[in-house]
């Protein structure tokens, strides 16, 4: 960590904390709630690396006001929640159950209370059950379906929302849930996955319209950048780096600016139909960068069936995750973002940029992680260096406000500010929460 004073950041620079419902909140069968895609692939055994399931997570769907009072006593000024399809439409498509809703309602108002701004995120990969039985996001009326839930979502919080984000990281539910296996809904399918990609910005992009039938607040899309590093430099080796940035950084990122889909990657594009991309482009106020590293890439094996193989970058630090901790890549991805799109991107805020490590209370029931506030330090750092290059980034949500069930790791991998007990779900605020909240109180 720099011994050198944080550099100042510009009054109304946003500053905040990202959670996501399944991994918070708990009360699976509680108010009517529908069955997600992540409540069958948690149940099904050898999926999640303890065997454990959200159904109880952090509690926060009866934990909520404490938790509130943790984000006040933090100082944010924004906090980045999502919203569980399955609790306002437990089937995904039929009607809307109002308990869901007054959740959400409730949220919100106690937020506004504390002054601190919601920032709903309306589909962080829990898809409602029923509606991946239909084909799920394969399926293009899944993109319609979406549109409806926004719309009636909006309808009862539009008025208070201060900042929407329609999808969370598409990518990585493409790549991990219908590409990989490795969430669910645990599809295995490579680059015939694309249909995944394509209908998820078509919903996308109708969201935007509902959305905007009900708020002037600003609409954004949350995406997972990483930068792509050669392990070589060989022509292939290069080849390979364009299919991978065509894939992780460019497929989600170009459709939403007008560009179409990049064709390094010869995809079938059949799934897409006229009118899809105008559809797409619908306009975005902010754009959400959610960055943990960068990507070591190389050229493929004979035999591949991908394009690129992926190699571990060496001379950084690890996370627990095993990921590298690189500022120095946020700092790039940003410059690329900001010389690729030039006057088509819009202000950019980081919506998640976090860090796990095995933090455990001390004898006197403490919690110190320096690794994260080094972390975190880093970070900000590179954030303030782009800003000065001229990127026009205007927030930094921290991934996460809690210790949380983290997808296929279950509760092995702790990204919060805050120590949960998982047994008595007690809140530790950390070492990390004291001096990310003094950085926020600099006058």
């Amino acid at each position: 960590m720099s011994t050198a004073a944080m550099p100042e950041f510009p009054a109304g620079f946003r500053w905040g904390v990202s959670t996501s419902a399944y991994q918070i909140e708990g009360g699976a069968d509680t108010d009517g709630r529908g069955t997600s895609i992540w409540d069958t692939f948690a149940h099904t055994p050898g999926r999640i690396a303890d065997g454990s399931t959200g159904d109880v997570a952090c509690d926060h769907y009866h934990r909520h006001a404490e938790d509130v009072a943790l984000l006040a006593g933090l100082g944010v000024s924004s906090y980045r929640f999502s919203i569980a399809w399955p609790r306002v439409r437990p089937t995904g498509d039929g009607p809307v159950d109002p308990r869901g809703l007054d959740f959400y309602d409730r949220l919100v108002d106690d937020l506004l209370a504390h002054d601190i701004d919601p920032v709903a995120t309306l589909f962080h990969w829990d898809l409602p059950q029923s509606l991946e039985d239909a084909g799920g996001w394969l399926n293009r009326d899944t993109a319609h379906r979406f549109a409806e839930y926004a719309d009636a979502t909006a309808a009862r919080l539009g008025d208070r929302v201060k900042l929407w984000i329609t999808l969370n990281e598409p990518f990585i539910h493409m790549s991990l849930g219908h590409a990989t296996g490795e969430h669910a809904p645990g599809r295995t399918l490579l680059f015939d996955a694309f249909p995944v990609a394509h209908h998820q910005l078509l919903g996308h992009g109708l969201a935007v319209a509902a959305l905007r039938t009900h708020t002037t607040s600003p609409i954004a899309i949350a995406n997972n950048y990483s930068p792509v590093r050669p392990a070589g430099d060989s022509d292939a080796d290069r080849a390979a780096v364009a299919a991978y940035e065509a894939l992780h950084n460019r497929l989600f990122t170009d459709p939403l600016f007008g560009r179409g889909y990049p064709d390094e990657l010869g995809f079938d594009t059949s799934a897409v139909r006229a009118g899809d991309l105008d559809v797409i482009a619908a306009p975005i106020d902010v754009l959400g960068v959610n960055y943990y590293n960068p990507t070591g890439v190389r050229a493929a094996q004979e035999g591949s069936p991908l394009p690129f193989e992926l190699v571990p970058l060496e001379g950084y630090p690890r996370t627990a995750f095993d990921w590298p901790v690189a500022p120095d890549g946020l700092h790039e991805l940003l410059g690329w973002l900001h010389r690729t799109y030039a006057d088509d991107l819009p202000p950019i805020q980081i919506t998640e940029s976090g860090c796990a490590y095995d933090d455990t209370p001390d004898a006197d029931g403490r919690v110190h992680d320096p690794e994260r506030i080094a972390y975190l330090d880093g970070h900000l750092r590179a954030i303030h260096a782009a800003m000065a290059d001229g990127v026009d980034v205007t927030g930094y949500f921290v991934w996460s406000l809690l210790d949380n069930w983290e997808w296929a790791e279950g509760f092995t991998k702790r990204f919060g500010l805050v120590h949960v007990d998982f047994d008595t779900q007690f809140r530790t605020p950390k070492s990390s929460y004291a001096w990310l909240r003094d950085l926020i109180a600099r006058p």
